[in-house]
């Protein structure tokens, strides 16, 4: 598998995995873009990725050089794009690699700015999930 592209300033990194419906693939970026008028995330629509696992994204970041190393990432997969909150797998590849939570596209702003900027850890917010797994902001 191909290394994982670098995100651009301040965004994070949203590879898409599923490519069965390229209508609600766009939805789904439309729905994101909605949330903040600052640039939030580097989309990747690269088949290169399609059903990959959340091993082989681990795997793929492990083996780039330190530098180009990514700290999460989010997956937009076939759960992200059959949802109407569209919740995004937020993947951690630095300290638990391979841990993971929803969020849905409503929160993701909150989630991935104070990632970005290392406000927050990846565990404040996948410690604070419901029992489904997912992140529905803070109290």
């Amino acid at each position: 598998m191909r290394s994982l592209p670098k995100s651009e300033d301040l965004t994070s990194l949203v590879v898409r995995t599923d490519f069965g419906d390229d209508v609600r693939w766009e939805a789904f970026i439309a729905a994101l873009r909605s949330t903040d008028e600052y640039p939030v995330a580097t989309f990747v629509s690269d088949p290169a990725y399609a059903g990959v696992t959340i091993q082989q994204l681990v795997d793929a970041d492990a083996a780039a050089e330190p530098d180009d190393r990514e700290f999460y990432l989010f997956v937009a997969d076939a759960t992200t794009l059959a949802d109407d909150e569209f919740p995004l797998l937020a993947v951690d590849l630095d300290t638990e690699p391979g841990r993971s939570f929803r969020v849905p596209v409503r929160f993701y702003g909150d989630v991935s700015a104070n990632l970005s900027i290392a406000n927050l850890d990846f565990a404040d917010f996948a410690d604070a999930v419901d029992a489904t797994g997912t992140y529905r902001g803070s109290d």
